[in-house]
């Protein structure tokens, strides 16, 4: 007989079954492992003997955390130990199979992929979680148990910024409960929405595979949501098989989209700025009414109380406060009159005027004095041709169209909610990096694909006059072709819908600028506003403001609880205290 063939014939026959998948128990294994992977903990089900030990383990989960019971042999059994806590989680769950992956040929990317070092690796690893809206780790708790081997979190480091753009984190089952199966999984994979750069999820995850490939484990799983189509392509396409595996999970608060079923149609198709709030509302108990999903008008009620919004705009805030914020003219005189700092302005109606002002500034901005999204804006203008240009584009958006002076700065948003800050961050203008071979044009079209899937169709970079001005003052064109690395500013405004990414300093806010902030609102009289600052530095005390915007986009600011404290000022009674 062939030895090689009685070889193989054995090593298949050790080999599970791809259409099962569950790790088999042994006795060399323990019973009734748990391995806490900082955001909850990992159950292997395949440790436990009686269902009734596996349903307590799930129900013994610490609030705030995520625990999975995973490799559940039978899972009706367990959740029929506690019908009304426990539910089988509506997940597919995929094998990869390591002797048969063949890693990636290198290739140069923009960003570099290492394991965890420090404490501020941690708390970037919370901000993405946190952005993607899962559950954060205990940075403390995790940190002690740095030196463990049962846990491996890997990141995606941006090569310019040093900005952490993803994070994976994988449990390799043998030292976590000796699986005799020798196996691996991947757990809570995360990009950032407005990572610049594409393929670091793959990435991500061939990393971690070749991590636990040379650890000599035999395969790599994991659970995805049966409908995150685009997580299960990345899969496939990465070799992963599907497996009847069964995860069990707690009801919870963090859970609860899982088991209440599909979300009713017309909440569905809200945009993300009133989905953020809808939701937030639905997890305390606030009957929601879709009343305009397209334009993002619902009512909430609560207790008796009954209140109509859109996005973030209630009948909380008045028209005269509504009506302040829309003219922009109208803003920056009241926030004058309160002492607060605000660049100079002027009508654009009278020509010799505007020239006057261009030669006084030396630089301005031109937008629409009642314009939103960032529609018309055109910035750092020194030549008065362009200004006339900026003028005729600015009036398709409105009649009216004010002239600025020009603050150079960060450009910062503050999300004030009943009078008080809630968040902060600094808006950056969209970038392209070159990759030596795809032309300008194209890596825009690129990025803009991924900011447009990232926010729900909310952001899209437009390549239209303001972009070419944009690259000709860096001597560059639309055709042409940036080297490998070389990063190209596509865009002089920093608004989200027009592709600009957001990046959050609320914790670096100097006292100064939220002083000012109180003062602005007050001044104004509107209780929900999101504040534009140029500033030099978010931690020093210098600002010009520039706008007030009524109807702020909340899920733009995430990890910080934008929507919780704007449901706590309609419905103050609705709290929950954590």
């Amino acid at each position: 007989m062939n030895r090689k063939l009685t070889t193989r014939a054995l090593r298949l026959e050790r080999r599970p079954d791809v259409a099962d998948g569950r790790p088999e128990p042994s006795e060399a294994s323990p019973s009734e492992a748990v391995v806490d992977c900082g955001w909850g903990r990992l159950i292997a089900g395949q440790t436990f003997a009686d269902p009734a030990a596996l349903a307590a383990s799930l129900l013994d989960e610490r609030a705030g955390q995520r625990d999975i019971a995973f490799y559940v042999d039978k899972p009706h059994l367990v959740v029929a130990q506690a019908p009304q806590q426990l539910f089988i989680d509506p997940s597919e769950a995929y094998r990869l199979w390591l002797s048969a992956y063949r890693p990636q040929s290198s290739a140069r990317r923009a960003f570099t992929l290492r394991r965890w070092r420090t404490r501020a690796d941690l708390a970037a690893v919370n901000a993405l979680y946190r952005g993607r809206r899962m559950v954060p780790v205990d940075a403390a708790r995790l940190w002690r148990r740095r030196a463990d081997r049962k846990i491996i979190y890997v990141m995606a480091e941006d090569r310019a910024s040093g900005e952490v753009l993803g994070v994976a984190m994988g449990v390799d089952h043998v030292e976590a409960f000796g699986d005799p199966g020798h196996g691996s999984s991947l757990w809570s994979l995360a990009v950032a929405p407005q990572a610049p750069h594409g393929g670091i999820g793959e990435a991500l995850v061939r990393y971690l595979a070749e991590i636990f490939q040379a650890r000599g484990r035999s395969f790599m799983d994991i659970s995805v949501l049966h409908d995150n189509t685009q997580a299960i392509a990345l899969y496939e396409k990465l070799g992963f098989q599907r497996i009847n595996v069964f995860a069990v999970k707690r009801r919870n608060a963090i859970n609860e989209p899982l088991f209440t079923g599909p979300v009713d149609e017309a909440i569905a198709d809200l945009n993300p700025y009133a989905r953020i709030i809808v939701d937030e509302a639905r997890r305390r108990g606030i009957h929601v009414e879709v009343l305009d999903a397209p334009n993002g008008y619902f009512r909430l009620e609560f207790g008796g109380r009954s209140v109509v919004c859109r996005e973030s705009l209630s009948e909380l805030t008045t028209a005269i406060a509504m009506s302040r914020c829309q003219d922009k003219a109208v803003t920056l005189k009241l926030l004058d009159g309160a002492g607060l700092s605000v660049p100079d302005q002027i009508p654009a109606d009278d020509r010799d005027a505007v020239a006057a002002f261009l030669e006084r500034h030396r630089a301005v901005v031109v937008k629409p004095a009642d314009g939103e999204q960032g529609k018309g804006i055109a910035v750092n203008l020194t030549r008065l041709e362009e200004v006339d240009a900026a003028i005729a584009a600015a009036r398709q958006f409105g009649d009216r169209v004010v002239v600025e002076r020009f603050c150079a700065g960060q450009d910062l948003r503050i999300v004030m909610i009943n009078y008080r800050v809630v968040a902060a961050a600094v808006r950056r203008p969209p970038t392209v990096v070159g990759d030596g071979q795809a032309s300008i044009e194209a890596l825009i079209a690129k990025q803009s694909r991924r900011r447009q899937a990232a926010t729900g169709g909310e952001s899209r970079i437009p390549i239209d006059r303001e972009a070419e001005r944009c690259l000709e003052a860096q001597g560059f064109a639309l055709s042409d072709v940036p080297g490998h690395g070389v990063s190209v500013q596509v865009r002089n405004t920093a608004n989200l819908h027009t592709g600009g990414t957001i990046h959050d300093v609320t914790e670096q806010l100097h006292p100064a600028l939220v002083a000012a902030a109180e003062r602005a609102v007050r001044a104004l009289d509107i209780p929900v506003t999101g504040l534009d600052f140029l500033v030099p530095d978010v931690a020093g005390p210098d600002y010009v403001i520039i706008e007030a915007n009524e109807r702020p986009g909340l899920a733009n600011h995430e990890p910080q609880p934008t929507a919780e404290a704007f449901v706590d000022l309609l419905f103050p009674r609705s709290r929950v205290d954590p």
